[in-house]
């Protein structure tokens, strides 16, 4: 599997280190100063490219998103803060026969929680005395907050059919990988769910399993659905 990285920061620096386990080569590497304009993303560069994980920041995502639908490359992003294009770029990628990946986060452990948020809200719906909260805290370098993955966390309890107001907030400090929480609190008593990264690994090897599992196809998914179906 020959991969393009876009985005050559923290991320794309460990997917390469682990590229290997997963039968992949980094091939290309484009980042801030050698792909200003896209200027390297071209037919050229891309040729043999199997497939490109894309990792840059909020403002870039969707242009690079676009461009490599236009060079037919299948593409996984974990870049965060542009979802409220998704519309927007699921038709584009579609229109162009291409592939995409996307999530706010390519942790199993988090697409885990995510699933456990939906069935717990789903059950939560019935028992508005519960007030419901959603929090999240991040490193002091982070871009978007709340976070994209607090996000998803949420809309995975209103797929459960919680319509219930939930109270978000984000704090920002320090040099937290990523800590998540969901939960739901009575006069009786206080239901909490959280997931806390240690690092940046996971986000790394789940991002190269949706590179390996995406080659070949065309379509738009979320990471959830190769987890799970």
């Amino acid at each position: 599997m020959k991969i393009a990285l876009v985005g050559y920061g923290k991320m794309g620096r460990m997917i390469e280190g682990l590229a290997g386990e997963y039968d992949g080569e980094v091939v290309l590497r484009l980042d801030e100063f050698n792909n200003v304009d896209q200027a390297m993303m071209t037919p050229e560069h891309f040729a043999g490219v199997d497939v490109a994980i894309e990792f840059t920041t909020p403002h870039t995502a969707v242009g690079n998103i676009l461009k490599l639908a236009d060079l037919g490359v299948p593409t996984v992003v974990g870049t965060t803060g542009w979802l409220e294009h998704l519309a927007e770029v699921e038709s584009y990628v579609k229109q162009r026969n291409g592939a995409l990946v996307w999530s706010p986060n390519f942790s199993i452990g988090v697409n885990l929680f995510f699933a456990a948020v939906k069935q717990l809200a789903s059950r939560m719906q019935d028992y508005p005395e519960y007030g419901a909260w959603a929090w999240e805290i991040h490193h002091a370098a982070k871009k978007d907050a709340p976070s994209g993955t607090l996000k998803m966390a949420v809309e995975q309890m209103r797929r459960g059919g919680y319509t219930h107001n939930v109270d978000e907030s984000s704090s920002r400090a320090g040099a937290v990988p990523g800590t998540h929480e969901i939960g739901f609190d009575s006069q009786a008593d206080t239901i909490t769910l959280r997931h806390t990264a240690r690092g940046r690994e996971g986000f790394a090897r789940g991002a190269l399993k949706a590179a390996k599992w995406i080659e070949g196809k065309t379509g738009v998914y979320e990471f959830g659905d190769i987890l799970f179906g």
